[in-house]
């Protein structure tokens, strides 16, 4: 079973940037699709992005041009690089993860980490 932690959150400017990592453990990390939520409060967590083990990446329509997932199979880690942050990107920042891409899409997971808080404003 893989477990992980986000890190990477903070407070930023609209228009600024922030890197979120999230780091693994487990040996077949490689393996995993892997894929990065928020929560905004008040909101239902949706999928900010998401990418499979091969590389295949899908994201959210509120994001895409702005945010980029990738991993690194080699540290057991996924990050999200945001770029033109909003407002309204603020939320908590989940990573999760499962063997099939299409359940990291959909999201569906009983268990949750802490995540990471990004707020933007100025």
């Amino acid at each position: 079973q893989v477990q992980f932690v986000e890190s990477g959150g903070g407070l930023v400017q609209p228009g600024g940037s922030l890197r979120l990592s999230c780091v693994a453990s487990g040996s077949i990390f490689s393996s995993y699709a892997m894929g990065w939520y928020r929560q905004a409060p008040g909101k239902q967590r949706e999928l900010v992005a998401a990418i499979s083990s091969i590389g295949f990446t899908t994201y959210g329509d509120s994001v895409k041009g702005r945010f980029t997932i990738f991993r690194d199979n080699t540290k057991k880690s996924v990050y999200l690089q945001m770029n033109s942050l909003k407002p309204e990107d603020t939320a908590v920042y989940f990573c999760n993860t499962a063997l099939n891409f299409r359940t990291v899409v959909a999201g569906d997971f009983s268990s949750w980490g802490q995540g990471t808080q990004v707020t933007v404003s100025s």
